[in-house]
């Protein structure tokens, strides 16, 4: 569960990128356009904010740099 200061960015985070995806589209190949179009957008965002965190959390223990998937891949 965490903070809930911290868990409360991360939700707010999530819906804005969720609701910018809805508006504007998104790559059909990429993970958040496959869940928003077979799961409900409040558990999108979630599922989003849940990766976001587990993603901060690799990059502080690991002290690494945020690296771009789109990029490296």
């Amino acid at each position: 569960m965490g903070q809930r200061d911290i868990r409360k960015l991360l939700i707010i985070g999530a819906m804005a990128v969720v609701r910018a995806a809805v508006r504007h589209g998104t790559p059909e190949d990429t993970w958040l356009a496959k869940m928003l179009e077979r799961k409900p957008r409040i558990l999108v965002e979630i599922a989003l904010a849940n990766k976001m965190a587990r993603t901060v959390w690799a990059m502080l223990t690991k002290e690494e740099n945020y690296r771009n998937p789109a990029v490296t891949a």
